[in-house]
């Protein structure tokens, strides 16, 4: 699926059925470092100790449950390069928009397609950064490296997915980057983002049906 074999990857899900069936398919893909939680209390510790590499995370947890351990990831520096996909059986935009807000990078509702699961989970690991330290434009500096952002000299909190966003439209100043057709978790990074930044964010553009870019 185009994935990162390599990638340390937690599944936290309390159904036993579920979970069977998302490590099969992960070993399927060949994924070989997989670890699953069924308590959200026993992940959060793991994943603050192992920092893995995507976090396959259900909403409905005991102990813990999915969206404050997404909170709490977004808010560690250390774990800012960990990822996380949602799984959820709430359908409806707001619980959807809930889970982005609270750090998720993308999500998958319950039933899920196992090839959509697998092409989500590999999209997610395979964004990357630009291969340049640091990106910088009117006023705007992003350190790379270090995934920190700072406005006019003022730090500027991002979760990764958000910061991930910003640095491809401000190194592809100009380019359109393409939003599909299901990438909900796009608009609302935008929006985030658009908060964030205030008046600079004037420079992200909304090219209706297809994208956004950079402009300015």
């Amino acid at each position: 699926m185009g994935g990162m074999p390599d990638a340390k990857i937690f599944i936290v899900e309390d159904d036993t059925t579920i979970r069977t069936v998302l490590e099969l398919a992960l070993a399927g893909a060949e994924y070989r470092d997989v670890s699953s939680f069924g308590r959200g209390d026993d992940a959060l510790e793991a994943i603050r100790a192992q920092r893995p590499d995507l976090v396959l995370l259900d909403l409905m947890l005991p102990g813990v449950d999915g969206l404050t351990i997404a909170r709490r990831v977004r808010e560690e520096p250390g774990l800012s390069a960990t990822r996380i996909v949602m799984l959820t059986a709430k359908t409806r935009p707001d619980d959807v928009v809930r889970g982005l807000e609270a750090g998720a990078d993308d999500y998958v509702t319950k039933p899920f397609d196992r090839r959509i699961l697998l092409a989500r989970i590999a999209a997610v690991l395979r964004r990357s950064l630009p291969a340049a330290d640091g990106v910088e434009m009117d006023g705007l500096v992003l350190d790379v490296p270090n995934r920190a952002a700072k406005l006019d000299g003022a730090e500027v909190k991002l979760p990764a997915g958000e910061f991930d966003l910003l640095a491809r439209l401000v190194s592809r100043r100009g380019r359109i980057i393409v939003r599909h057709a299901d990438e909900r978790s796009m608009d609302v990074q935008i929006a985030n983002l658009r908060k964030k930044l205030g008046a600079w964010a004037s420079r992200i553009e909304t090219i209706r049906g297809i994208g956004y870019r950079v402009c300015g």
